[in-house]
């Protein structure tokens, strides 16, 4: 359950101001459609999570666990840095109308999502964890828990958060992980 927790926690204040949520807002007022915009996401995020986390796992299963545990505190402390540079969303988000708003939002996030904070996120938590389903399934949660406001409330409410401490406080877990997996034998 820790593994669920954890990815759920991480993923859901890593997402806060981050390019997939403005894509979110973005779609919603595009569409204005929340039902297929919110499977859209899901399903994009279920696809991409469930091989981030299938590369995590497979990692862990390549290195030896001294290896892994410097290769992972590393990256938790990396993802705590980057946590603190805010994303911009790309103006070349259009897609096609021939796909629809599911199709629309399903390739955008997907794509939105390739090498994104989350996704490496999910690849370390996977190879933290070693419990893949419970990963993905606290990732696509997390990514919900962000997405589906941002989708349902537009705009006005993702400007009233405070972006910069939503991204200090995650940078903060990070690091504090990336420490705890560095210090443990």
């Amino acid at each position: 359950m820790e593994a669920l927790f954890f990815s759920t926690g991480i993923v859901a204040l890593a997402e806060i101001g981050d390019k997939t949520q403005l894509l979110a807002l973005l779609i919603a007022a595009r569409y204005k459609k929340p039902v297929p915009i919110i499977l859209g996401i899901l399903v994009a995020t279920l696809l991409n999570h469930a091989g981030a986390a299938a590369l995590g796992s497979w990692i862990t299963a390549l290195l030896g666990p001294d290896t892994l545990r410097w290769i992972l505190g590393a990256s938790f402390i990396a993802m705590a840095l980057w946590m603190l540079i805010p994303d911009k969303l790309d103006d070349d988000t259009r897609l096609s109308e021939r796909f629809g708003v599911f199709g629309a939002t399903l390739i955008a996030f997907f794509l939105a999502e390739m090498g994104d904070k989350t996704q490496v996120a999910t690849v370390a938590l996977a190879a933290r964890y070693h419990e893949t389903v419970m990963v993905v399934a606290g990732t696509t949660l997390g990514m919900m828990i962000a997405n589906v406001p941002a989708v349902l409330l537009g705009e006005v409410a993702a400007n009233k958060l405070p972006k910069h401490v939503v991204h200090r406080f995650a940078a903060g877990l990070f690091a504090v992980l990336g420490v705890v997996t560095l210090a443990l034998r």
